[in-house]
Protein backbone atom coordinates (compact mmCIF):
# COMPACT_ATOMS: atom_id res chain seq x y z
CA UNK A 1 0.00 0.00 0.00
CA UNK A 2 1.74 3.19 -1.16
CA UNK A 3 1.44 6.71 0.27
CA UNK A 4 -1.15 8.01 -2.26
CA UNK A 5 -3.41 5.05 -1.41
CA UNK A 6 -2.92 5.58 2.33
CA UNK A 7 -4.09 9.21 2.36
CA UNK A 8 -7.76 8.62 1.35
CA UNK A 9 -8.05 5.76 3.86
CA UNK A 10 -6.63 7.85 6.71
CA UNK A 11 -8.78 10.89 5.91
CA UNK A 12 -11.92 8.78 5.61
CA UNK A 13 -11.29 7.13 8.97
CA UNK A 14 -10.71 10.51 10.63
CA UNK A 15 -14.10 11.72 9.37
CA UNK A 16 -15.91 8.52 10.34
CA UNK A 17 -14.45 8.48 13.85
CA UNK A 18 -15.32 12.17 14.24
CA UNK A 19 -18.95 11.53 13.29
CA UNK A 20 -19.33 8.53 15.60
CA UNK A 21 -17.81 10.36 18.58
CA UNK A 22 -19.88 13.48 17.86
CA UNK A 23 -23.04 11.38 17.90
CA UNK A 24 -22.18 9.69 21.21
CA UNK A 25 -20.57 12.42 23.28
CA UNK A 26 -23.65 14.43 24.38
CA UNK A 27 -25.51 11.33 25.67
CA UNK A 28 -22.24 10.28 27.32
CA UNK A 29 -21.95 13.64 29.12
CA UNK A 30 -25.51 13.20 30.37
CA UNK A 31 -24.61 9.69 31.58
CA UNK A 32 -21.62 11.02 33.53
CA UNK A 33 -23.92 13.53 35.25
CA UNK A 34 -26.36 10.78 36.19
CA UNK A 35 -23.54 8.62 37.57
CA UNK A 36 -22.16 11.63 39.48
CA UNK A 37 -18.79 11.25 37.75
CA UNK A 38 -18.00 14.93 38.09
CA UNK A 39 -15.03 16.88 39.36
CA UNK A 40 -15.12 17.49 43.10
CA UNK A 41 -13.88 20.51 45.05
CA UNK A 42 -10.46 19.89 46.56
CA UNK A 43 -10.01 22.97 48.74
CA UNK A 44 -9.93 22.46 52.53
CA UNK A 45 -13.18 23.48 54.22
CA UNK A 46 -11.38 25.43 56.92
CA UNK A 47 -8.34 27.67 56.94
CA UNK A 48 -6.42 29.24 54.08
CA UNK A 49 -7.36 28.00 50.61
CA UNK A 50 -4.30 27.32 48.41
CA UNK A 51 -4.06 29.31 45.16
CA UNK A 52 -4.27 26.12 43.08
CA UNK A 53 -7.60 25.20 44.65
CA UNK A 54 -8.95 28.72 44.25
CA UNK A 55 -8.24 28.59 40.54
CA UNK A 56 -9.35 25.03 39.88
CA UNK A 57 -12.34 24.53 42.13
CA UNK A 58 -14.22 26.82 39.74
CA UNK A 59 -14.32 23.75 37.48
CA UNK A 60 -16.00 21.56 40.12
CA UNK A 61 -19.19 19.89 38.90
CA UNK A 62 -17.92 19.33 35.34
CA UNK A 63 -18.11 15.69 34.19
CA UNK A 64 -14.78 13.89 34.05
CA UNK A 65 -14.19 10.63 32.22
CA UNK A 66 -14.21 11.66 28.58
CA UNK A 67 -11.23 9.36 28.10
CA UNK A 68 -13.52 6.39 28.75
CA UNK A 69 -15.63 7.23 25.69
CA UNK A 70 -12.63 7.87 23.45
CA UNK A 71 -10.96 4.60 24.44
CA UNK A 72 -14.14 2.65 23.72
CA UNK A 73 -14.80 4.39 20.40
CA UNK A 74 -11.25 3.97 19.07
CA UNK A 75 -10.97 0.35 20.22
CA UNK A 76 -14.36 -0.75 18.88
CA UNK A 77 -14.02 1.09 15.56
CA UNK A 78 -10.57 -0.39 15.01
CA UNK A 79 -11.82 -3.89 15.84
CA UNK A 80 -14.64 -3.50 13.29
CA UNK A 81 -13.05 -1.47 10.50
CA UNK A 82 -9.54 -2.92 10.30
CA UNK A 83 -10.72 -6.47 9.41
CA UNK A 84 -13.21 -4.99 6.91
CA UNK A 85 -10.40 -3.02 5.27
CA UNK A 86 -8.27 -6.17 4.98
CA UNK A 87 -11.15 -8.17 3.46
CA UNK A 88 -11.87 -5.34 1.02
CA UNK A 89 -8.54 -5.89 -0.67
CA UNK A 90 -6.62 -3.04 0.98
CA UNK A 91 -3.04 -4.18 1.30
CA UNK A 92 -1.92 -4.01 4.92
CA UNK A 93 1.75 -3.28 5.46
CA UNK A 94 3.24 -3.49 8.94
CA UNK A 95 6.84 -2.88 9.93
CA UNK A 96 6.46 -5.63 12.57
CA UNK A 97 4.43 -8.77 13.10
CA UNK A 98 0.85 -7.55 12.69
CA UNK A 99 -0.46 -9.36 15.77
CA UNK A 100 2.41 -8.11 17.93
CA UNK A 101 1.93 -4.52 16.82
CA UNK A 102 -1.81 -4.61 17.44
CA UNK A 103 -1.30 -6.21 20.85
CA UNK A 104 1.14 -3.59 22.11
CA UNK A 105 -0.98 -0.69 20.84
CA UNK A 106 -4.13 -1.83 22.56
CA UNK A 107 -2.45 -3.23 25.67
CA UNK A 108 -0.89 0.18 26.28
CA UNK A 109 -4.11 2.04 25.58
CA UNK A 110 -6.32 -0.16 27.75
CA UNK A 111 -3.96 -0.95 30.65
CA UNK A 112 -2.98 2.66 31.31
CA UNK A 113 -6.62 3.62 30.77
CA UNK A 114 -7.73 1.19 33.51
CA UNK A 115 -5.06 2.58 35.84
CA UNK A 116 -6.31 6.10 35.15
CA UNK A 117 -9.92 5.02 35.63
CA UNK A 118 -9.07 3.59 39.06
CA UNK A 119 -7.48 6.89 40.02
CA UNK A 120 -10.49 8.85 38.74
CA UNK A 121 -12.92 6.75 40.78
CA UNK A 122 -10.85 7.17 43.93
CA UNK A 123 -10.68 10.93 43.35
CA UNK A 124 -14.44 11.19 42.90
CA UNK A 125 -15.69 8.76 45.53
CA UNK A 126 -12.71 8.45 47.89
CA UNK A 127 -12.04 10.46 51.02
CA UNK A 128 -9.63 13.40 50.60
CA UNK A 129 -6.55 13.46 52.80
CA UNK A 130 -4.17 16.25 53.67
CA UNK A 131 -1.25 16.68 51.31
CA UNK A 132 1.79 18.94 51.21
CA UNK A 133 -0.39 21.83 50.00
CA UNK A 134 -4.15 21.56 50.59
CA UNK A 135 -5.96 18.23 50.27
CA UNK A 136 -4.87 15.21 48.22
CA UNK A 137 -7.34 13.01 46.38
CA UNK A 138 -6.82 9.87 44.35
CA UNK A 139 -4.13 7.18 44.56
CA UNK A 140 -0.94 7.96 46.42
CA UNK A 141 1.77 9.26 44.10
CA UNK A 142 4.18 6.45 44.94
CA UNK A 143 1.65 3.66 44.38
CA UNK A 144 0.45 5.14 41.07
CA UNK A 145 4.04 5.59 39.91
CA UNK A 146 4.84 1.98 40.87
CA UNK A 147 1.91 0.66 38.80
CA UNK A 148 2.90 2.87 35.85
CA UNK A 149 6.45 1.54 36.06
CA UNK A 150 5.30 -2.09 36.07
CA UNK A 151 3.11 -1.54 32.99
CA UNK A 152 5.85 0.46 31.22
CA UNK A 153 8.48 -2.22 31.87
CA UNK A 154 6.17 -4.87 30.42
CA UNK A 155 5.52 -2.77 27.30
CA UNK A 156 9.24 -2.00 26.93
CA UNK A 157 10.15 -5.68 27.38
CA UNK A 158 7.60 -6.68 24.73
CA UNK A 159 8.88 -4.05 22.29
CA UNK A 160 12.46 -5.19 22.74
CA UNK A 161 12.34 -8.96 23.24
CA UNK A 162 9.22 -9.90 21.27
CA UNK A 163 9.12 -7.26 18.53
CA UNK A 164 12.90 -6.86 18.27
CA UNK A 165 13.00 -3.07 18.63
CA UNK A 166 16.26 -1.72 20.04
CA UNK A 167 17.14 1.24 17.83
CA UNK A 168 16.48 4.97 17.74
CA UNK A 169 17.04 7.31 14.82
CA UNK A 170 19.17 10.41 15.33
CA UNK A 171 18.12 13.10 12.82
CA UNK A 172 20.47 15.67 11.26
CA UNK A 173 23.37 13.19 11.63
CA UNK A 174 21.17 10.48 10.05
CA UNK A 175 22.44 7.87 12.48
CA UNK A 176 20.72 4.82 13.91
CA UNK A 177 21.76 3.90 17.46
CA UNK A 178 21.26 0.34 18.70
CA UNK A 179 20.70 0.35 22.47
CA UNK A 180 20.52 -3.42 22.83
CA UNK A 181 19.12 -4.59 26.17
CA UNK A 182 19.37 -1.08 27.64
CA UNK A 183 16.44 -0.24 25.36
CA UNK A 184 14.04 -1.78 27.92
CA UNK A 185 15.02 0.73 30.64
CA UNK A 186 15.12 3.55 28.09
CA UNK A 187 11.66 2.75 26.66
CA UNK A 188 10.09 2.30 30.11
CA UNK A 189 11.40 5.73 31.12
CA UNK A 190 9.97 7.32 27.97
CA UNK A 191 6.54 5.74 28.57
CA UNK A 192 6.31 6.77 32.24
CA UNK A 193 7.63 10.24 31.41
CA UNK A 194 5.01 10.96 28.76
CA UNK A 195 2.17 9.36 30.73
CA UNK A 196 2.85 11.86 33.50
CA UNK A 197 3.75 14.75 31.18
CA UNK A 198 0.37 14.48 29.45
CA UNK A 199 -1.36 14.21 32.82
CA UNK A 200 0.39 17.38 34.03
CA UNK A 201 -0.63 19.20 30.85
CA UNK A 202 -4.29 18.25 31.21
CA UNK A 203 -5.08 21.12 33.57
CA UNK A 204 -6.74 23.78 31.43
CA UNK A 205 -9.77 23.50 29.16
CA UNK A 206 -8.66 22.19 25.77
CA UNK A 207 -4.93 22.39 26.49
CA UNK A 208 -3.89 18.72 26.44
CA UNK A 209 -6.52 17.55 23.93
CA UNK A 210 -5.65 20.36 21.49
CA UNK A 211 -1.94 19.59 21.73
CA UNK A 212 -2.74 15.91 21.24
CA UNK A 213 -4.65 16.76 18.06
CA UNK A 214 -1.58 18.58 16.72
CA UNK A 215 0.69 15.70 17.75
CA UNK A 216 -1.52 13.11 16.02
CA UNK A 217 -1.68 15.10 12.78
CA UNK A 218 2.12 15.22 12.71
CA UNK A 219 2.56 11.52 13.45
CA UNK A 220 -0.18 10.60 10.99
CA UNK A 221 2.10 12.07 8.33
CA UNK A 222 5.13 10.21 9.72
CA UNK A 223 3.39 6.82 9.91
CA UNK A 224 1.83 7.26 6.46
CA UNK A 225 5.29 7.89 5.02
CA UNK A 226 6.58 4.81 6.85
CA UNK A 227 3.67 2.81 5.32
CA UNK A 228 2.71 1.37 8.72
CA UNK A 229 -0.96 0.62 8.04
CA UNK A 230 -2.08 -0.51 11.54
CA UNK A 231 -0.53 2.53 13.20
CA UNK A 232 -1.91 4.86 10.52
CA UNK A 233 -5.43 3.44 10.99
CA UNK A 234 -5.16 3.69 14.77
CA UNK A 235 -3.95 7.29 14.69
CA UNK A 236 -6.66 8.26 12.18
CA UNK A 237 -9.44 6.87 14.40
CA UNK A 238 -7.90 8.47 17.48
CA UNK A 239 -7.53 11.82 15.71
CA UNK A 240 -11.15 11.97 14.56
CA UNK A 241 -12.33 11.08 18.05
CA UNK A 242 -10.17 13.69 19.80
CA UNK A 243 -11.34 16.43 17.41
CA UNK A 244 -14.97 15.68 18.31
CA UNK A 245 -14.06 15.62 22.01
CA UNK A 246 -12.18 18.92 21.73
CA UNK A 247 -15.36 20.72 20.66
CA UNK A 248 -16.78 20.04 24.13
CA UNK A 249 -13.47 20.39 25.97
CA UNK A 250 -12.50 23.93 24.99
CA UNK A 251 -13.23 26.73 27.45
CA UNK A 252 -15.63 26.58 29.21
CA UNK A 253 -15.31 22.80 29.15
CA UNK A 254 -18.38 20.59 29.33
CA UNK A 255 -16.30 17.45 29.86
CA UNK A 256 -12.76 16.53 30.96
CA UNK A 257 -10.58 13.60 29.89
CA UNK A 258 -9.81 12.54 33.45
CA UNK A 259 -6.84 10.36 34.31
CA UNK A 260 -8.43 7.58 32.23
CA UNK A 261 -7.59 9.50 29.10
CA UNK A 262 -4.55 11.40 30.34
CA UNK A 263 -2.46 8.42 31.47
CA UNK A 264 -3.57 6.25 28.56
CA UNK A 265 -2.96 8.89 25.90
CA UNK A 266 0.37 9.98 27.36
CA UNK A 267 1.67 6.41 27.40
CA UNK A 268 0.31 5.83 23.91
CA UNK A 269 2.07 8.79 22.30
CA UNK A 270 5.31 7.45 23.80
CA UNK A 271 4.68 4.02 22.25
CA UNK A 272 3.98 5.65 18.88
CA UNK A 273 7.37 7.34 19.09
CA UNK A 274 9.02 4.05 20.06
CA UNK A 275 7.31 2.05 17.29
CA UNK A 276 8.43 4.55 14.67
CA UNK A 277 11.93 4.83 16.17
CA UNK A 278 11.39 8.59 16.12
CA UNK A 279 12.29 9.52 19.70
CA UNK A 280 13.69 12.93 18.79
CA UNK A 281 10.51 13.71 16.86
CA UNK A 282 8.50 12.56 19.87
CA UNK A 283 10.25 15.04 22.17
CA UNK A 284 10.08 17.88 19.66
CA UNK A 285 6.50 17.39 18.41
CA UNK A 286 5.40 16.71 21.99
CA UNK A 287 7.58 19.55 23.23
CA UNK A 288 4.89 21.34 25.25
CA UNK A 289 4.24 18.13 27.19
CA UNK A 290 7.99 18.02 27.94
CA UNK A 291 8.03 21.64 29.14
CA UNK A 292 5.04 20.98 31.40
CA UNK A 293 6.75 17.94 32.93
CA UNK A 294 10.04 19.73 33.54
CA UNK A 295 8.28 22.71 35.14
CA UNK A 296 6.65 20.31 37.60
CA UNK A 297 10.00 18.64 38.27
CA UNK A 298 11.53 22.07 38.88
CA UNK A 299 8.81 22.88 41.40
CA UNK A 300 9.37 19.60 43.26
CA UNK A 301 13.11 20.32 43.29
CA UNK A 302 12.43 23.71 44.86
CA UNK A 303 10.39 22.17 47.67
CA UNK A 304 12.98 19.43 48.27
CA UNK A 305 16.09 21.65 48.23
CA UNK A 306 14.85 25.05 49.43
CA UNK A 307 11.57 24.15 51.15
CA UNK A 308 9.83 26.68 48.93
CA UNK A 309 8.38 26.76 45.40
CA UNK A 310 10.42 28.09 42.48
CA UNK A 311 7.37 28.95 40.35
CA UNK A 312 4.16 30.58 41.62
CA UNK A 313 2.37 27.37 40.59
CA UNK A 314 3.24 24.26 38.62
CA UNK A 315 2.98 23.01 35.94
CA UNK A 316 3.85 26.14 34.03
CA UNK A 317 0.36 26.77 32.60
CA UNK A 318 -0.75 27.34 36.21
CA UNK A 319 1.97 29.97 36.59
CA UNK A 320 0.55 31.91 33.66
CA UNK A 321 -2.91 31.55 35.20
CA UNK A 322 -1.62 32.78 38.56
CA UNK A 323 -0.04 35.92 37.09
CA UNK A 324 -3.30 36.93 35.44
CA UNK A 325 -3.35 35.44 31.94
CA UNK A 326 -6.80 34.39 30.82
CA UNK A 327 -7.24 30.64 30.39
CA UNK A 328 -8.18 30.70 26.66
CA UNK A 329 -5.14 32.88 25.93
CA UNK A 330 -2.80 30.40 27.60
CA UNK A 331 -4.34 27.50 25.68
CA UNK A 332 -4.30 29.23 22.28
CA UNK A 333 -0.67 30.28 22.67
CA UNK A 334 0.28 26.75 23.72
CA UNK A 335 -1.45 25.42 20.60
CA UNK A 336 0.48 27.89 18.43
CA UNK A 337 3.75 26.81 20.04
CA UNK A 338 2.69 23.19 19.52
CA UNK A 339 2.06 23.79 15.81
CA UNK A 340 5.51 25.32 15.34
CA UNK A 341 7.16 22.47 17.23
CA UNK A 342 5.21 19.94 15.15
CA UNK A 343 6.46 21.58 11.95
CA UNK A 344 10.00 21.55 13.33
CA UNK A 345 9.66 17.89 14.34
CA UNK A 346 8.37 16.93 10.88
CA UNK A 347 11.27 18.78 9.31
CA UNK A 348 13.74 16.91 11.54
CA UNK A 349 12.07 13.62 10.61
CA UNK A 350 12.48 14.34 6.91
CA UNK A 351 16.20 15.12 6.84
Amino acid sequence: MDLPATIPLVLGLVLFSFLVTSFLIVPFIDLLYRMNLVRKKEAPRKGKIPLFDRLHDLKAGTPTGGGILLLIVVTVLFAILFPIAKRSGIFVHSNFSLNNELFIIFFTLVSFGLLGLSDDLIKIFGKPRRGMVGLWTGMSRNFKFFLQLILALFVAFYLNRVMGISIIHVPVFDRVVDLGGIYIIFAAFIIVFFANAFNFTDGLDGLASGLLMIFLIAFAIITAQALDTPLSVFIALWLGSIIAFLYFNIWPARIFLGDTGALSFGAMIAVIGLLTGNIFGLFVIGGIFVVEAFSSALQILGWRLFNRPILPLAPIHHTFLAIGWEEPKIVMRAWLAGIIMAIFGLWLSSI
